[in-house]
């Protein structure tokens, strides 16, 4: 396995990574070429096809944002989301566009964007990108496929910077889970020691150490800017036509207020056995409603289960007596190891397998890491992640009007505490079972095969066509 806890764990901007952050780093790269090839003061027009779920669902999670941002040659993980309307703004009034910071060019969205439905051969998230001269040529053409969770690839780029990473072969590489467990046995190693292993030889160890515990803080920023801990929320309806409003702050106060505590310590509230799954609720949906207004959130696998892994993590910081941040990082590296083999073996790019390549991904994910920092061993960090995934099996992606709000929040909100369960059951165990991690993976690509493309973020099926949008 030659991905890294940072690629599996990307900083960006809601509210989709495969919608949003994966066509904003493509249109950057595809700026970058421009410049880099010194065409870019030849350019006078810009055409921008997209196929597929980007052309059913894109309006729906802003994915003409993401691109017009990549363009003038702003990063998923360093643009201000605070700058990002009025940016936006100025290119829809004045019709103009400074591509990579230097050529300004005519830009009318509504002519520059147009949509395919019949997705590209490789993959169902597809773009392409054209610039042309004064004289109507073509100076440059390349076609980009968004595969989830914020990765790229280019199809017909030399020159990337932002496409899938290829590191070095690392010390102790894995690419199933079988082989992952087998490699700790082998070594006398835990999933987190060896991710770090692997890890330090792209990075000094203090900085992989300092670098994940970054990850947890912008997770934990996501939460208390969610929760209103952050000043006053500017516009508790959420953007996009749907009215969804803001849940998370008026839970906050109520639990705040029933508890005594800003945020509690292991239960405050013994007499109520629902209390912790309560603030789990709380911090998935802060998250999530979050990214759904374009916030900062990290990929947990994806955009649109960003709230599950840090409700989690939150969830082992507040009710697990004895937390510690060298648990948090062990806790977001044992993570990162099993979306490593989804992301291998499978995919975790709802159009391509639905939801399951999602919440279910991240489910399994933050069982694995609520397992290890809870003493579990790798057979029951092994099984608590398949149990995470196996009864999210079949799970559909079907946003109602391809915004990443309904069912996306609440889905988070479920998909936390079946975690902490499936982690909960997994300790009470010994680690033995009769459906292996390396088989649900399996059986989720297949599924996510069979499956109708209308359940497929393409918002034709499901709740996306049976709920009434106002």
């Amino acid at each position: 396995m030659a991905l890294s806890v940072f690629d599996i764990f990307k900083i960006g901007i809601g509210p989709s990574s495969s919608h949003t952050v994966g066509p904003m780093r493509a249109a950057r790269n595809f700026a970058h070429n421009l410049d880099a090839r010194g065409l870019l003061t030849h350019v006078t027009r810009l055409a921008v096809h997209l196929y597929g779920s980007l052309a059913e669902t894109g309006a729906g999670h802003r994915t003409d944002m993401g691109i017009m941002l990549g363009l003038m040659g702003e990063a998923p993980d360093t643009v201000d989301p605070a700058a990002i309307d009025d940016l936006i703004a100025g290119v829809e009034h004045d019709h103009r566009l400074v591509i990579w910071r230097k050529h300004s060019i005519a830009f009318n969205p509504a002519h520059v964007f147009s949509g395919r439905v019949k997705p590209m051969p490789e993959h169902p998230n597809g773009m392409r990108f054209i610039a042309y001269d004064a004289r109507g040529d073509v100076v440059l053409d390349e076609r980009y496929l968004s595969i989830g969770g914020g990765f790229i690839r280019a199809l017909d780029s030399v020159e990337t910077d932002e496409t899938v990473p290829e590191h070095d072969p690392m010390p102790y590489p894995f690419s199933s889970g079988a082989e992952l467990m087998a490699a700790c046995r082998k070594h006398k190693l835990t999933i987190a020691q060896l991710m770090m292993a692997n890890e330090s030889t792209l990075r000094l160890e203090s900085e992989v150490h300092a670098g994940v515990l970054r990850i947890a803080r912008v997770m934990d920023d996501a939460i208390d800017r969610g929760c209103g801990l952050s000043g006053t929320i500017a516009d508790p309806i959420l953007p996009g036509g749907l009215k969804v409003r803001r849940r998370a702050p008026a839970l906050y106060t109520e639990l705040k207020a029933k508890s005594g505590r800003t945020n509690p310590p292991f239960p405050a509230n013994p007499d109520d056995v629902m209390f912790a799954m309560d603030w789990v609720n709380l911090y998935a949906m802060a998250v999530n409603e979050e990214n759904a207004a374009s916030g900062r959130v990290v990929t947990a696998p994806t955009n649109g289960a960003s709230g599950l892994l840090p409700a989690v993590l939150r969830y082992y910081r507040t009710f697990i007596p004895g937390w510690s941040e060298d648990g948090v990082v062990n806790f977001l590296l044992t993570a990162a190891a099993i979306g490593f083999l989804y992301k291998e073996n499978a995919s975790i790019s709802g159009a391509e397998v639905g939801c399951q390549g999602e919440v279910g991904v991240a489910c399994s994910m933050a069982a694995a890491g609520l397992t290890a920092v809870q003493g579990g061993s790798v057979a029951q960090i092994e099984n608590a992640a398949e149990i995470g995934m196996e009864h999210n099996l079949g799970l559909t992606c079907d946003p109602v009007g391809g915004l990443v709000q309904i069912p996306c929040i609440e889905r988070n909100a479920m998909g936390g505490n079946k975690a902490i369960n499936a982690s909960r059951l997994a300790l009470h165990g010994n680690g033995k079972h009769h459906v292996s991690l390396d088989t649900v993976i399996e059986t989720m690509r297949q599924t996510g095969a069979d499956m109708k493309s209308k359940y497929k973020e393409t918002s034709r099926g499901g709740l996306a066509v049976n709920v009434v949008e106002c």
